[in-house]
């Protein structure tokens, strides 16, 4: 259901379908993989570093005035102060105080400049680095990340997606690189509903329909494309994986005092949920909050909205720190732009893709730290600007991934892993 102050266009609409899973295409499913020499070495180290990435999607657009960047003194600031972090002369909005205590374990990037400002094409552009076009699908950031570090010998899913709506195994978000590295998406948090075996079904019984389906499969491969296929194995794969680990779940386990922290709101209970999945030992999570495309009442709907990240987002900051997993754990918070400095005749801001923000934190990443600035009103980068390539080599940099050296391979075509003309954004990284 489109909300009153959401954008009109059939591309927000088109941008809704895609985040849900329901994205047309097919995933390209070749020989796919590392093209380095030193792909078994570097496999091996990265696993031994055991990195994990929580990336947190406010899809839509989140204010940068109104959270990272405010200009309380300009004619485009808007009626919310600026108040001090526990970095000494670092100021963000009076919106967000929980994450401002918590300021000297974040790098906030105030200078992204990514150029691109609709939704339908802005999310899948920043999702998978804005590849140079080479004729393929890229792979969606969780996939990339899941491919390079290689699957942990744990027993979970490498790539989990919580999101609003529906869930289901979206092997589309693996472009590529095949169904292997798709993202299992958990519909509103819940768990995939073929978890739970009926209690008058036996062990052998299992046994005899798993073979069953082996055999079907076998025969189904021959006349439909391996994807197809790919993807179905792999969701059932995952679905049987998830049969050991119900416990994950079971939300009655969660301390009273950690959902109160965390909030009652979805993005709470999602990233309250995410915290327990990356104890757990997962790989990637994906955390996605729709309805942050604020064309109108921006303020009102900021006062409302901003909270709601503040509170979990520092939270999870808190509890990576607390259980020493921060130096293993990079956290990306981000949106597919930010929000235009001029206030349009409905009080909201529209799509701005050219001066915004985002926060990292965690592994490989500088603490207590403003990379980059704006104009004083806010209006433009002072400065060098950075795109989604420059983001995605200091990811893949933060996760001690070489992003110059290492190569896809995909029918024997060699393929950057983060654009070519770009480079890490070096102030950012520890």
């Amino acid at each position: 259901m489109k909300r009153w102050y959401e954008c009109g266009s059939a591309e927000h609409a088109l941008s809704r379908r895609q985040m849900l899973g329901t994205l047309a295409g097919t995933a390209a499913v070749g020989a796919c993989g590392l093209s380095s020499l030193m792909q078994q070495t570097v496999a091996a180290e990265m696993k031994k570093q055991n990195r994990q990435v929580i990336f947190i999607w406010l899809d839509g657009g989140m204010s940068q005035f109104e959270s990272w960047d405010p200009k309380p003194d300009s004619e485009f600031g808007g009626p919310f102060r600026s108040i001090p972090t526990s970095v000494p002369g670092v100021h963000i909005s009076e919106l967000m105080p929980h994450s401002a205590k918590l300021m000297h374990h974040l790098t906030v990037v105030r200078s992204m400049c990514t150029k691109d400002p609709n939704h339908s094409t802005g999310v899948a552009r920043i999702q998978r680095g804005d590849p140079a076009n080479r004729g393929v699908n890229y792979p969606y950031l969780g996939a990339a990340v899941t491919k390079l570090l290689g699957t942990p010998a744990n027993g979970l899913p490498p790539y989990i997606w919580i999101k609003p709506g529906s869930g289901g195994f979206i092997y589309q978000e693996a472009g590529f690189l095949g169904a292997k590295y798709g993202a299992l998406a958990l519909g509103e948090g819940k768990p995939p509903i073929h978890i739970q075996r009926p209690d008058t079904i036996s062990d052998a019984d299992d046994a005899a329909r798993n073979e069953l389906r082996r055999l079907a499969n076998a025969r189904f491969r021959l006349d439909r494309r391996e994807s197809e296929v790919d993807a179905y194995e792999q969701s059932y794969d995952m679905a049987m994986q998830l049969m050991k680990r119900k416990e994950l779940f079971d939300n009655s386990r969660l301390p009273a005092k950690d959902i109160a922290r965390y909030g009652t709101h979805p993005l709470g209970r999602h990233l309250l949920q995410a915290r327990v999945l990356l104890e757990a030992g997962v790989q990637f999570i994906k955390v996605t909050s729709y309805h942050w495309d604020t064309h109108g009442d921006n303020f009102n709907m900021s006062q409302q909205l901003v909270p709601q990240v503040d509170q979990p987002f520092a939270a999870l900051i808190q509890d990576l720190a607390d259980r020493s997993m921060l130096d293993n754990v990079l956290v990306v918070l981000m949106s597919e732009f930010g929000r235009t400095p001029t206030i349009n005749s409905r009080l909201g801001r529209d799509h701005w893709p050219d001066a915004w923000s985002l926060a990292l934190a965690g592994a490989g990443i500088r603490r207590g730290n403003i990379v980059g600035q704006t104009t004083k009103n806010g209006a433009f980068v002072d400065g060098e600007g950075y795109d989604v390539g420059h983001l995605f080599h200091t990811i893949f940099s933060a996760l001690g991934i070489n992003s110059k050296k290492i190569e896809y391979k995909n029918n024997g075509q060699p393929l950057p892993i983060a654009r070519d003309d770009c480079e890490p954004i070096k102030l950012a990284l520890a």
